[in-house]
C-alpha cells in the first residue's frame, strides 16, 4: 500500500514567513524516502510557484507539483459544475490563474459565478458590483472561509469577514471550496495520486485540517506550533489520530504506522 501526506502550511511549515525549526528535515526525509507528498494550503492568493519560491528561501526545495491550493480546487469545482463559465473574481493571481487555466474567462457583467479569494486589491466598490452581480443571478463562491486571526497589525479583514458582507448584503449564501470542505480534501488527494486509506493530514488547525481529514477518513496529525494549544482540544467533539508539538517531533515511520491501523466506517 502506497502511503503519503497532505501537509497545512502556514503553522506547520512556517510562521510569520519564518521556517518552523524541523519543518526542512521532515520534508527531506520524505524526499529521501520518495514518500508522496503534497502542501494543501487555503491561501488562493498565490499560485504553486510562488509557494515553491517561498519555500526555497525557507531552505525546503520542492516541485510545483507538490502544491495544492484552494484557487486550484476552487477553478477545478467551477470547471465541473459550469464548463468554459465565467466569472467576476474579488482576488489575486493565484485565483485568477488558476480560473483562466481551467477555461475560465473574467467578465465585469453578468457572471456565472463571483469567486472571492483572498486579497488586498479589492475595493468597496468592487463589492457592492459583485453585490449586484449575485442579486441578478450569479452564484457566490469563496475559495474557503479561513477567520481573521484578530489580532493588532493584522493587514487583512480575513475571506471569511468579506464574504459575511456579501452574503448580508445579498441574503444568498455562499459555497466554499476551501478546508475544510470534501471538495478541495478530496480534490488534493487525487492531485497527490493516492486513495483515502493511504492519506495522513498534518496541521495545525482543528476546524479546517483535521475536522476536514476526519470527515473523509484520513488519518490526522495536529502540530501544536500555529494556532491551536493542547488545552484546546476538549473543545472538539473529535481528536487528531496524534499531537506533536511541531514536525521536529513527528517520527515518520511512527506517523506512517497510523495507516496500518484501518478504521471500521
Amino acid at each position: 500500500m502506497r502511503k503519503g501526506f497532505l501537509i497545512d502550511m502556514d503553522g506547520v511549515i512556517y510562521g510569520n514567513n519564518t521556517l518552523i525549526p524541523g519543518a526542512d528535515k521532515f520534508i527531506a526525509q520524505l524526499q529521501e524516502k520518495e514518500i508522496p507528498f503534497s502542501f494543501m494550503t487555503n491561501n488562493s492568493q498565490r499560485t504553486p510557484l510562488d509557494a515553491v519560491n517561498k519555500c526555497a528561501r525557507l531552505g525546503i526545495h520542492i516541485k510545483e507539483e507538490n502544491v495544492y491550493t484552494s484557487a486550484m480546487a476552487t477553478s477545478w469545482f467551477l470547471s465541473f459544475m459550469n464548463p468554459n463559465g465565467t466569472a467576476y473574481v474579488l482576488g489575486e493571481g493565484g485565483l485568477i490563474t488558476s480560473l483562466l487555466q481551467q477555461g475560465y474567462v473574467m467578465v465585469n457583467q453578468d457572471p456565472d459565478f463571483v469567486v472571492v479569494g483572498e486579497g488586498r486589491n479589492f475595493t468597496l466598490e468592487m463589492v457592492n458590483t459583485a453585490t449586484n452581480m449575485i442579486l441578478n443571478g450569479a452564484k457566490l463562491i469563496a475559495t474557503n472561509l479561513d477567520p481573521s486571526p484578530k489580532m493588532k497589525g493584522w493587514d487583512s479583514l480575513g475571506i471569511k469577514a468579506i464574504v459575511k458582507m456579501i452574503e448580508e448584503a445579498t441574503g444568498k449564501p455562499a459555497f466554499s471550496v476551501g478546508k475544510p470542505s470534501p471538495v478541495m480534501m478530496r480534490a488534493a488527494r487525487k492531485h497527490l495520486g493516492l486513495e483515502a486509506r493511504e492519506t495522513i493530514i498534518i496541521g495545525d488547525t482543528m476546524d479546517t485540517d483535521i475536522l476536514g481529514g476526519v470527515q473523509l477518513g484520513y488519518k490526522t496529525i495536529l502540530t501544536l506550533s500555529g494556532v491551536t494549544r493542547k488545552e484546546d482540544l476538549g473543545n472538539y467533539a473529535f481528536k487528531p489520530n496524534m499531537v506533536v508539538n511541531s514536525l521536529a517531533d513527528l517520527n515518520l515511520d511512527e506517523a506512517l504506522k497510523l495507516l496500518d491501523v484501518q478504521d471500521k466506517y
